[in-house]
């Protein structure tokens, strides 16, 4: 499993405090024979009558060397994890 990211419980945090229950952490995604970590997954109900709402979050705080090359690599996690979850 991948590290957490620095600000991975601020942001779990703040979901929780916003009234979100965290159901994954991490949240896995299998795909064939192999396995990708998403650092959260969350729900929070709506309503008694209606489905509630779900959330899948990545982390990422851009303390890297190279913002660019943080944003790059978010930006291809999103793409993938997108695509997995459809």
């Amino acid at each position: 499993m991948p590290n957490l990211d620095i600000i991975h419980n601020a942001v779990k945090n703040a979901l929780i405090k916003d009234g979100w229950a965290i159901t994954d952490d991490p949240y896995v995604i299998q795909y064939r024979r192999t396995t990708l970590y998403a650092d959260l997954g969350a729900e929070r109900p709506i309503g008694a009558e209606r489905d509630g709402q779900k959330l899948v979050v990545e982390v990422k705080s851009f303390v890297g060397a190279s913002k660019i090359q943080d944003l790059k690599e978010a930006l291809g996690q999103y793409d993938i994890y997108r695509y997995l979850l459809e």
